[in-house]
Formats: structure tokens, sequence, C-alpha cells
């Protein structure tokens, strides 16, 4: 049996959920768990905002183009550098390169990020 595709408000939520548990991680001194959880949270965004256009989503360099877009399409320059804010909290979980005060400052871009793509879910 062929396992349901997620709606767009259920990427959604589960970027919610994520960004939660990554406060969670973070809270409990897991910092790596806490950057995936970040990447999860962002990464389910852009696949919502992607799926309610009808935008392609299923590669990694399709949510970054996806991302482009949007940058573009609402004039907001700073969508692709809180993505890329989120990459690298993808990136730490692997190799765990990241400072304390890159963690602090990183977060809040994310939870923006993800924030700033849940309001304009909204919009449509």
């Amino acid at each position: 049996m062929a396992k349901r595709e997620m709606t767009a408000d259920e990427h959604l939520q589960a970027a919610l959920d994520f960004l939660r548990h990554s406060d969670e991680q973070f809270a409990a001194g897991d910092a790596l768990q806490g950057s995936e959880k970040l990447w999860g949270a962002a990464s389910h965004a852009v696949t919502a905002i992607a799926k309610q256009r009808g935008w392609p989503y299923g590669k990694y360099r399709a949510r970054v183009t996806a991302v482009n877009r949007l940058s573009e399409e609402r004039n907001d320059s700073s969508l692709p550098s809180k993505f890329f804010a989120a990459r690298q909290f993808h990136n730490n979980f692997y190799r765990d390169f990241m400072e304390d005060d890159d963690l602090e400052e990183g977060r809040p871009m994310v939870h923006d990020f993800v924030h700033r793509i849940a309001a304009l879910l909204k919009e449509q």
C-alpha cells in the first residue's frame, strides 16, 4: 500500500512541531539534535509553501530554489539568508562545528523564517 503524501497544512504543523522539539533539545543541552530539528522545521515549512503553490520540493536543490523564488515574489531578501542559517544547522548535526554564539544567533533566524512562511501560507 502506498504511503499517503502529507498536505501543505500537515507539513506546516510538522514544521511548528520541529521548532518546539528543537527548543526542547537545546534546553536539554543537545545541540546536535536541536540543530537537526531546526533544519527539519525549515525544510517542512518550505515544502508546505512549495506544495501550496505547485512548485517542486522533493529535492534539496528544489527547496533552495523555492526559497529564492519566494524571496523574489515577496521582495523579501531576508528569506534566503534565514534558510541558509537553517542549512547550517543541518550541517552542524553532522559536523558539530557551530560555536555557542553561532547557535544562539542562528536559532531566532530559523524561528523567524518558519513563522514568516507560516504567515505566507495563511495569506493564500
